[in-house]
């Protein structure tokens, strides 16, 4: 059974995160694992999906509302969990009280994070050799 948590990057849950984006950041889109695993995923809130024992997905959110490191596993796309994924960091965000919040979006991910609400704003900008969009959804 598939089940979306909301986690620290803490021991127990440090070295799923990272499973999932080791194998989808620097195995698949090539990125540096210097610039992938920063001093900010210790103080994020993380999202982490499961099924059992295995990571299926992640992503994490910034106490200034920044949500970043959307993360599925190959096998496991198509299903609606990246969906989910941003979904549970915006309702984490309301609880919290944020009017806002942002991310980069990899360019071909803009379509997919503006049908959940996201708007772009400002000109294309890369990041890790990968062009990216800023958008930003306004929270009630």
């Amino acid at each position: 059974m598939v089940e979306i948590k909301i986690v620290a990057f803490d021991d127990a849950h440090r070295g799923l995160i990272r499973t999932v984006r080791e194998q989808v950041f620097i195995q698949e889109q090539q990125i540096d694992p210097e610039i992938e695993f920063d001093d900010l995923d210790s103080e994020a809130v993380h999202v982490l999906v499961m099924d059992g024992e295995q990571p299926l997905g992640t992503g994490r959110i910034l106490a200034d509302g920044h949500i970043g490191r959307i993360a599925i596993m190959k096998a496991a796309r198509g299903q609606g969990l990246g969906v989910k994924v941003v979904q549970a960091l915006v309702e984490y965000a309301q609880q919290q009280g944020y009017t806002r919040v942002d991310l980069g979006a990899q360019t071909h991910a803009v379509d997919f994070y503006r049908k959940l609400g996201f708007m772009s704003y400002g000109d294309e900008f890369m990041e890790a050799n990968i062009p990216h969009q800023a958008m930003e959804q306004m929270l009630a």
